[in-house]
Parts: C-alpha cells; structure tokens; sequence
C-alpha cells in the first residue's frame, strides 16, 4: 500500500490531499498542530480509520519533528507533501510596513521547516517505493513572476523555499529521491479568499497527477497545479 506524510492537513489544501488520497485506497499520516480541534480531519480519519492517521505537528517546532520522525522509524514512507504555510498578510504588504517578528515567522515556517522535514524524512522516503518530496510553494515566490511587488513577507519566504528545494533537489537526487516545488493555483482556501478562481479539489487533483507523474529526471523543478511549468 503506499503511502503519504502531509504537513498542515487540518484544512484547506492539506485536507483536500489528505481527503483525496485516503479516497484512493493510500496510507494518510496527516499532521497538524491541533489534531483536537480539527474537526473535518477527525471526521475523515473516522471515515477511513484503516488509513488516516493523525499526528500532532507544529512545524515550527522543530523537537517535534523529530520526535514525530522517530515515532515513525520503521516506516517507509512514499510522499512527503510540505503543505503547512503561513501568510502573515497583516504585515509586509507594502515596503513602508515591515514587521520583522512576523517576517522572521514566516521564513521559520514557509521556509526552514520544509528543509527540516527533508532532514528528518530522508531516510523514511528512501525506504518507500515512490520517493518524492514535495514542497508546497507559490508562483508568488517566483522572481521572473513579480510584476506588481509587494508583500514582502509572503514572496520571499516562497522564493527561499524555492531555493532551498533546488539546492536539496541535488542532493537527494543521488539517494533516488525526487523534488520538486508545487504552485497550487489561486485556490479558495482561507488563505487563498473568496476572490480566488478554483476548488481545492480542482488544485489538488492536478497537483496529484503531477506528483504521480513526475520522476528523478524532474528533480529540482517548479509546476503548476495544471503540469505548466514556472519560471523561478
């Protein structure tokens, strides 16, 4: 049976993944901070009991991603789908407004924990069958993309995680494991807004057959949830 490890899976993107592999007869481990008040994922996991699991994980906490690697030691695992994110829009939309603390936040979370993740997971991926780690990003972290500037806070943190993924694209490559960076498209999810243009399940079932299709010779890349491919 394969075998899936999502980050941020109490809503939104995270939830849709989760929902959607279970849905197909995968192994779900679904991590978020709060399993007790994560109501739809509870639902979910008693709807699937012999494939959700739920696990506590702050991903800012780095004690506990360890602690949740190890917990899992002897399991191989065939995804690991870095979803949780944050979007402090109250601050670094506009260069005259720029809340360090917040900026500092958002690189811990968008951009140091996925590379943690990586660390703490490696040896799980290299045991599975599919090998893929899959890093949430958005086209907002691209360089080439930014025409209109702003949000400071959010566009950086993407674009180092960006970096971060290219550069552990390399790396793993050589132990067979498969990296790439996904945009999900403007999604309304309480991050995305009421204003967005598509489901959650529209984005994640494109961004499923892209993980599905994907292979070493793609490592390092950057995609749309509709397989296109994004400039950095």
């Amino acid at each position: 049976m394969a075998n899936v490890l999502i980050t941020g899976a109490n809503r939104g993107l995270g939830l849709e993944y989760a929902r959607q592999y279970a849905e197909d007869g995968w192994q779900v481990f679904a991590c978020c901070r709060n399993p007790e008040s994560a109501e739809a994922l509870l639902q979910l996991a008693t709807r699937h009991k012999d494939l959700v699991s739920v696990h506590k994980l702050n991903v800012g906490n780095f004690n506990q991603i360890d602690e949740l690697a190890a917990s899992l030691a002897e399991q191989p695992i065939d995804v690991v789908i870095n979803n949780a994110g944050i979007y402090p829009d109250a601050h670094g939309a506009v260069f005259s407004d720029a809340d360090y603390d917040a900026w500092m936040e958002a690189f811990r979370i968008n951009s140091l924990a996925p590379f943690k993740l990586a660390q703490a997971f490696t040896a799980h991926l290299q045991a599975g069958q599919h090998k893929k780690l899959i890093n949430m990003t958005s086209k907002m972290g691209s360089i080439t993309d930014n025409t209109s500037g702003g949000s400071y806070i959010y566009r950086s943190s993407k674009t180092a995680l960006n970096m971060v993924s290219k550069s552990l694209s390399i790396e793993l490559a050589r132990l067979g494991i498969t990296t790439v960076v996904l945009h999900p498209g403007w999604v309304l999810t309480d991050m995305g807004g009421p204003n967005a243009l598509i489901t959650t399940e529209q984005s994640i079932s494109g961004l499923r057959t892209v993980i599905d299709q994907i292979t070493l010779a793609d490592a390092g890349k950057f995609y749309a949830y509709d397989g296109q491919e994004i400039p950095w």
